[in-house]
């Protein structure tokens, strides 16, 4: 019987790919893994957290005419399509990992913030992309661990 057997790339939409790649190598320190371009104005860019295999996020620049709208570099635009979490970072030290993003200009959409599930800071990238740094309470670590979200060690 066939079967999905992992999750492999989260697709971050942005609309200039040399930008998206310095904020995410520059600013988060990620990792670049895959570059290549796949024909006229079809680059596979992809990045991940050092040591960490999959996922991967593939920093994708949208085909206009499959969202049905005109996108010359808006980022506006390109953000109203993810006003939500495209995905979660887990670290160690919520509020150390907050002031040095904050330090390499990342915008943040909310500070470190306690929670029963743990320490939570949201931010964005140039796109308007929304992502969550979220450093696990002490009960909540055990759960994650069992489902192989732990964090850095």
């Amino acid at each position: 019987m066939k079967k999905i057997t992992q999750l492999a790339i989260i697709p971050i939409l942005v609309a200039d790919q040399d930008e998206a790649l310095r904020f995410y190598t520059e600013k988060l320190e990620l990792e670049k893994r895959a570059d290549v371009m796949l024909g006229p104005g079809l680059r596979w860019l992809t990045v991940a957290p050092k040591g960490q295999k999959k996922p991967e996020i593939a920093l994708a620049k949208p085909d206009p005419s499959l969202l049905g709208i005109h996108i010359q570099n808006n980022r506006a635009r390109v953000g109203r399509y993810s006003q939500y979490v495209a995905c979660v970072f887990a670290t160690d030290d919520c509020c150390q990992m907050y002031h040095t993003l904050l330090s390499r200009g990342v915008t943040f959409l909310s500070p470190p913030t306690k929670n029963v599930y743990g320490t939570e800071a949201v931010f964005e990238d140039p796109y308007g992309n929304v992502f969550s740094l979220l450093e696990p309470s002490p009960g909540a670590q055990s759960a994650y661990r069992n489902h192989g979200i732990g964090t850095a060690a």
